[in-house]
Formats: structure tokens, sequence, C-alpha cells
């Protein structure tokens, strides 16, 4: 039937695009087995019924998940705002759940006086918002995060967070991947325009081979699928596409040292054009098989690469990479071999 069509071409198109030593390891009497890497992709593949959709209504595609009072959503569904004021932040979250895909969203950040508030754009394992008040998450989102950390190895997340600033001082990208429970691998950049003034494209792509970040089209981040390392990487467990707007005053803008001014609440971010290039749980309307699909493939290739250290030679603020201070013991494993 249709669904198994689905899954044997996927399945086809990953296995192909695995090199020899990554599929298949041999023994000591010589025969060959599979790599745990393609196993596990054996596994989803064939239990589940995977297609890829394009999500881009607001009204259909996504749950307000906290502050649905300060969210609007406009234009019939192609436009949306969260805001932040001193009782509550806001939320929304795809209904669908996605394994590997390229999602996008256009996004105008708060203008003005915004040091303090936090943007987030991401995909998580976790739909812990929904545990928590609004106005607790406002007021101590540290009881968020212990929420997050005590799912330990079914948390799984890939992050875009925008750190507001004061007026005229320009925004901090931070960025982050967990997997299995375990973050800590943050990189943050500044911005080479205004993210206020106009929408801005962010995009998350992510298959087996690869995580990237992007920004306008351009990669400012990669993190690879290091299975011989050891190091986890999110091939086994469905996210959601999340975003939101909330207090985090003790942390985001210069270390702390600059509150929310509450008095120029709310602070309001923009959504627009947000879509999923994805293969998903179940299927639904305007589905086609992902392996129709390149990203599931995609890997950066010479000039993107270039377009990569550009970005971060210039523009890159933080790297854990680096931070020998943070890592006495010893960088991270995959800081040998990720950018």
């Amino acid at each position: 039937d249709k669904s198994k069509s689905v899954h044997a071409s996927t399945l086809i198109l990953l296995a192909s695009k695995l090199s020899v030593s990554d599929s298949f390891l041999a023994n000591k009497s010589g025969s060959f087995v599979h790599s745990s890497f393609l196993m596990k992709l054996i596994v989803f593949l064939v239990v589940l019924p995977w297609v890829a959709v394009f999500a881009r209504n607001f009204s259909q595609d996504f749950d307000l998940t906290w502050g649905s009072d300060r969210v609007r959503i406009l234009n019939n569904g192609e436009l949306l705002t969260l805001s932040l004021d001193k009782d509550s932040g806001s939320a929304f979250q795809s209904k669908n759940e996605y394994i590997f895909g390229k999602i996008s969203v256009q996004l105008k950040l708060v203008p003005g006086y915004s040091a303090g508030t936090v943007t987030s754009y991401y995909v998580s394992t976790t739909d812990a918002f929904s545990a928590f008040p609004a106005k607790i998450l406002t007021h101590d989102m540290s009881l968020f995060w212990l929420q997050l950390a005590s799912q330990g190895s079914t948390w799984d997340e890939i992050d875009f967070e925008f750190l507001g600033n004061l007026s005229g001082d320009p925004y901090t990208v931070h960025t982050n991947v967990i997997t299995e429970g375990k973050g800590d691998r943050e990189q943050q950049f500044r911005l080479w325009f205004d993210p206020t003034a106009d929408f801005h494209t962010y995009s998350i792509l992510w298959n087996p081979h690869v995580i990237i970040f992007y920004v306008d089209g351009t990669p400012i981040r990669e993190f690879k699928n290091l299975d011989s390392t050891k190091v986890p990487f999110p091939e086994s467990r469905a996210m959601r596409i999340h975003s939101s707007i909330w207090n985090a005053d003790d942390w985001a803008t210069k270390g702390g040292l600059i509150k929310t001014d509450w008095s120029k609440a709310p602070f309001t971010a923009s959504f627009r054009n947000i879509s999923a290039q994805a293969c998903i749980w179940a299927s639904g309307s305007g589905a086609y098989p992902c392996s129709s699909n390149s990203w599931l493939a995609k890997q950066l290739d010479a000039p993107s690469l270039e377009r990569l250290m550009w970005v971060q030679k210039h523009y890159m603020i933080y790297n854990y990479c680096i931070d020998l201070k943070r890592f006495p013991q010893g960088l991270p494993l995959e800081c040998a071999a990720t950018t």
C-alpha cells in the first residue's frame, strides 16, 4: 500500500546515501552486520508511517500552549504575534511531530528596548510548557528547565534563542543542541542586519547526518552526527516545532545585569511563513513521500562551508568548543569535528 511504498523508498534513499563504513561493520569472521545507525533507521522507517508536509497556517497547524490571550493570529492564519508583559509570556507549538526535516520561519524580533526578554524558536521532544501556569513560566523559568532536565535521555532539542538588549544594541543569537538530556553546547552570534526592522528567515535543517542552523539561507552552525565517537545525535525521537517569548532577565542581557523594563511592555515578536518540509508520524493533507526530498541527505558543500566560516570568523561571539575554562577536564568530544 501507499505507506509501505513510502517506507521502502525512504529507506532506499537513506541507505544509498550512507557510506560503506557507516552502513556496515565487518566482523572477525568476514561477514557483515548492520551498524547501529542503520539499524535504528530501519526500525523507525518500517514501524512508522512517514510522510512530508508543508505547514504554513498558524490557525490550522499549531496549538497555543500558554499565554493564549497574548497571541494574535492575523491575515487568515498567515501571521502570528507573541507578546510578553509583566504577568505572562506566550507560546505555540506544532500539532504534528517530526522526525528529520527542514524547519523555517520568518521572524521579526521585539524592537527598541528588549533587554531581559528571550524570543525562542526551536524543535523539541518535550511538551513541558503545558505543565506550568503562564505566570510561573514568566517569573520562574528555572522550574521549566528543571522539568526538561528531569526527562533525561528522552529530551532532545535544537534551539534558536534571541536575547534582547538595550535600545540600539545588537541582539545575541543563542544556539544550542541538546541530546539525551545533555546540552551545554552553546554558540552565540551577532547578526549582520537589524532583526527588528523587517522579517528574516531562520531555518533548522535536521537529517540523519547533520544539524545546520541557517539565517537567511546562510549557514551559521553545523552539528554533525558523529556516531563513531559515541556523541549522542537526535535520530530516534520525534520533535514538535515550538516558539515562545518569555522573561529571562536573570541571565539574558549582559549576564543578568540589565533587567526587563516592564514600563515598556508589551514586548511583541512577529512570525510568518513558517514551514516544515519534514517527515512526520502520520499522514495528512498535502502529503508527499519523504524520499522525494534532497534535505534528507544534504550536507554543506564547499561554498556553503566558506560562508559558514565567514560568519563564524566575523559574527560568532561565543563558542563552547574553545572554552577551556568551562571544560578544564577537556573539551567535549564533538568539538574536534563540529563547526
